[in-house]
């Protein structure tokens, strides 16, 4: 089983849990009510190559990341450095996120955020939208077809912005054939964490003119994202690099364009 392959497993088993703890309908009454939605997909299609930071506590392969910093400092510094966008991982069992961290980040910061988790079900788009996300995350290896099209018709429905993620042409293929118009290009094999930029580069030249591409995963160096512009990438999405940085500030700044490095 791959470590996709268990986070899957694992989110579909705490779903039952959360389900009894709060019903759709009390997520549906929370959406109702939400707040005014904040453009993602324009934050990226803004001149130049944009930066979606992330607030990423620990992940499988680098452990535990950062310490002793609060969301509210963390997306603040991000905000202060020049991010068009935020991404807050949510799942716990494996990453050490939560809900309560995009509601935190929400109050703390006015640019847009994408809700970064493992979405296999209707009602964690509910719970994401009851949250505060403007954008949600959809894998193409973690579904099939038909539940990724389910997914990203529901999700537009309630006026969330979608990332349809990829890593090979076959997953290119599916996100072309629900017509997404967000992609993201993980460098990251999810089925065994290696990671390679150069994952981009092959399947940019598959991806039709008028969609936004984003770069995920593995991005340490503003030269790296000078190249991923040069070839005609949107946007860029750094969570480690940033979040082990010491100032960061400062990080993002420079990844923003805002300073040279």
């Amino acid at each position: 089983m791959t470590v996709l392959d268990q986070i899957v497993e694992t989110t579909r088993q705490e779903l039952e849990q959360r389900r009894s703890a709060v019903s759709q309908s009390e997520l549906e009454r929370a959406v109702a009510t939400r707040g005014q939605d904040r453009p993602f997909s324009e934050a990226l299609a803004r001149p130049g190559i944009s930066l979606i930071a992330e607030h990423k506590r620990r992940s499988p392969s680098a452990g535990v990341i950062r310490e002793g910093s609060s969301v509210e400092e963390i997306v603040g510094a991000y905000e202060r450095g020049g991010a068009a966008a935020l991404s807050i991982l949510t799942e716990q069992r494996h990453f050490g996120g939560s809900l309560d961290d995009l509601r935190l980040a929400r109050r703390a910061s006015d640019l847009p955020i994408l809700q970064k988790d493992f979405i296999v079900d209707v009602y964690q788009l509910y719970e994401a939208a009851g949250a505060g996300a403007d954008a949600v995350l959809l894998i193409v290896a973690a579904l099939d077809l038909q539940l990724l099209a389910a997914l990203h018709s529901e999700a537009v429905g309630l006026d969330l912005d979608v990332l349809v993620e990829v890593h090979d042409e076959r997953e290119l293929e599916a996100a072309l054939e629900i017509d997404a118009n967000v992609i993201g290009i993980n460098n990251r094999d999810l089925k065994d964490f290696s990671v390679d930029i150069d994952r981009t580069l092959t399947l940019l030249a598959d991806v039709p003119a008028g969609k936004t591409v984003v770069s995920e995963s593995g991005i340490r160096t503003r030269e790296e994202i000078d190249e991923l512009e040069r070839v005609g990438v949107d946007a860029v999405l750094v969570g480690e690099t940033l979040m082990a940085s010491e100032d960061l500030e400062a990080s993002c700044r420079v990844f923003a364009g805002g300073e040279n490095a």
